[in-house]
């Protein structure tokens, strides 16, 4: 009898534990190609399971094993760079970024939306070269980096970035990597991507490949020759843009915690509101229902 509990407690931690993991998988998963391949690698896994476990036919489970084998090496090509991404996260033990849940530090305010989109657009104008990362929840690292550059931990604004970026200071080169609020280091030499060698520059490259490695940052690059707008996200590039086109995109992927704050605050006020306005209205109704009292002093009567 106790062996039959132990098992029982061992299939349904099983099954807990499988769920679990892939909750996570498809919660990271955003492209839809990536999740159908996703969907079939585990569909053949479970099939492998099921025919082992179930089904005396020795020859379709070799079948079944080397098709999982073969499907598993092709999505290690396939993903190698989200497989190295997730060894690092494990080997550093950096498990909330692996869950998404980016700490108060990558929380970028209002104004960083502003100030990002007035400095490219005034960068643009004077075709001055730059490369800005914004952390959104990777928790970037020096290692990450090929060079990690300058530290320098100051308050994000549109004239700082345009003085990390004029043409006459050692940084300009390099890229501003930014959290939050804040510009965290300059002068960052990032690692490039091996896709469209032949079609972009440098620093689209170098936006394309921490985009690729890091799915939570984005890079707003400035063409030095063209002075052209680009967004990089998710190893993908968004050129050209316009100023007003910077702007929304920057609304979409550093407002969304914004949105959510803001719509939490609106609530908040609307009770608190709500809540005055009752209290006012009870106490009109108080006061009404209180008959006045009358200052003439009753009249003596004559003896």
């Amino acid at each position: 009898m106790n062996l039959w509990s132990l098992l029982d407690l061992r299939i349904l931690l099983d099954v807990l534990f499988a769920t679990g993991l892939g909750i996570l998988l498809f919660s990271r998963v955003k492209e839809p190609r990536t999740l159908w391949l996703l969907r079939g690698y585990l569909f053949l896994v479970s099939l492998a399971w099921f025919v082992q476990r179930y089904a005396n036919l020795p020859i379709t489970s070799k079948l079944v094993d080397a098709l999982v084998l073969a499907c598993s090496l092709s999505l290690a090509i396939l993903w190698q760079g989200e497989l190295r991404r997730l060894m690092e996260l494990l080997g550093t033990g950096r498990l909330a970024v692996l869950l998404g849940n980016p700490q108060k530090e990558f929380r970028a305010g209002a104004s960083t939306i502003t100030q990002l989109a007035e400095a490219a657009g005034r960068l643009s104008q004077n075709r001055r070269g730059a490369l800005v990362v914004v952390d959104l929840g990777s928790d970037l690292r020096p290692e990450d980096f090929l060079y990690s550059g300058v530290p320098i931990d100051a308050q994000l604004s549109a004239e700082l970035l345009l003085n990390l970026f004029a043409s006459d200071t050692p940084l300009h080169d390099g890229a501003v990597v930014v959290k939050g609020n804040r510009i965290v280091s300059a002068g960052v030499i990032l690692p490039l991507s091996r896709q469209g060698i032949s079609r972009y520059g440098t620093r689209h490259l170098a936006a394309l490949g921490i985009t690729e490695r890091f799915d939570r940052c984005i890079c707003v690059v400035v063409s030095e020759e063209t002075g052209t707008l680009s967004l990089a996200n998710q190893g993908r590039l968004e050129r050209p843009i316009t100023s007003s086109r910077l702007l929304d995109l920057l609304k979409e992927l550093i407002g969304g915690s914004l949105t959510s704050a803001s719509s939490k605050s609106a609530v908040s006020n609307l009770s608190n509101q709500k809540s005055s306005s009752t209290a006012m209205e009870n106490q009109s109704s108080s006061s009404s229902n209180v008959k006045p009292s009358s200052s003439i002093p009753p009249k003596e009567t004559l003896k």
